[in-house]
């Protein structure tokens, strides 16, 4: 009666497979030995389950080197294989690493000759070297971060299987998948930059960008602010001087009739340079139509009707 009541009055563990009372205490306190692989009751010490399979990584090491990892890359889409191919790596066959295997030099001549082999079987398709020259083109010429460069492997491979690719520049669709990836992700960037950056034309990369828009159901619309950050960085201004901009942006932005339909990055050029006029760091138009690709008639143009829309909003609190 006694243990009964010790049982009742203990804490309830439960472990995967062992929710019911012991058989031998009644007690529901469970606990997992994973270095002897056995499952006992805390309160009569009941062996109940012996031999575990250990769900864990297995860090047996043949090799004898340091790491124990058996696990590898993960798979990214940024590899046209997705990272899942082996490959005989360029290091071990020079003169230092295949001295450190014991190769000679004629095993190293024969090992050479099959990495290129090998090499050449994985893009042996069309399909394959495709996306191993979009791939490149992702990596050293978007500039985005690699969770991003990720997303927009990803889409391009998307298009590339629906056909999308076919008869097209594959610069100018992995520019196109660049900049609709980075306006979702709220980081975009200019057609002329990225124009500038993959070597296609404008108005062909304006073209693509439509086109696979509605391919992928990508319509999502940038706004002005999401352009302060990097103009901002590029014109070299303090930090502090982002609690103006958006203090000015805040006071158009419920106002669209103001701003939509006009190019986001002139809105952002015209507050920054409305701003900067006000402060100690002043900027000239030039600067900041150099950052933001805009004319300086259409910097003009955008500074006068957000300094309307400022004297009017003035007005209106002044008599509220």
């Amino acid at each position: 009666m006694e243990r009964e009541a010790d049982a009742k009055t203990s804490v309830r563990r439960t472990v995967a497979g062992h929710t019911t009372p012991c058989d031998d205490c009644g007690a529901v306190d469970w606990d997992m030995d994973t270095t002897r692989g056995e499952v006992v009751c805390s309160m009569c010490g009941l062996v109940a389950e012996e031999n575990l399979i250990d769900p864990g990584a297995e860090w047996t090491n043949s090799d004898r080197g340091e790491d124990r990892a058996r696990t590898g890359a993960p798979v990214t889409n940024r590899l046209a294989d997705r990272g899942l191919n082996t490959s005989i790596d360029a290091r071990d066959l020079t003169s230092g690493g295949a001295s450190t295997h014991g190769m000679s030099a004629q095993a190293r001549r024969d090992w050479r000759r099959r990495r290129v082999i090998d090499e050449r079987s994985k893009t042996r398709r069309s399909r394959e070297r495709n996306l191993v020259k979009a791939n490149q083109f992702i990596r050293d010429k978007s500039g985005l971060p690699i969770p991003i460069q990720e997303e927009v492997a990803r889409i391009y491979r998307i298009l590339s299987s629906k056909g999308f690719v076919t008869g097209r520049s594959i610069a100018g669709v992995t520019a196109a998948c660049t900049y609709l990836v980075a306006r979702e992700e709220r980081l975009p960037r200019q057609i002329p930059e990225l124009c500038e950056s993959f070597g296609v034309d404008e108005k062909e990369l304006s073209r693509l960008i439509r086109k696979a828009s509605r391919e992928l159901n990508l319509h999502r619309v940038s706004g002005p602010d999401q352009y302060f950050d990097r103009f901002l960085s590029d014109l070299g201004l303090p930090p502090a001087f982002r609690l103006e901009v958006d203090a000015m942006w805040n006071r158009i932005a419920p106002h669209e009739e103001v701003w939509q339909g006009k190019k986001p990055m002139g809105i952002a050029a015209a507050i920054i340079y409305r701003a900067s006029q006000a402060s100690e760091t002043p900027r000239t138009q030039s600067e900041i139509c150099s950052i933001a690709n805009v004319s300086e008639v259409t910097l003009r143009g955008l500074v006068k009707t957000i300094e309307e829309t400022m004297l009017l909003l003035d007005r209106l609190e002044e008599r509220t």
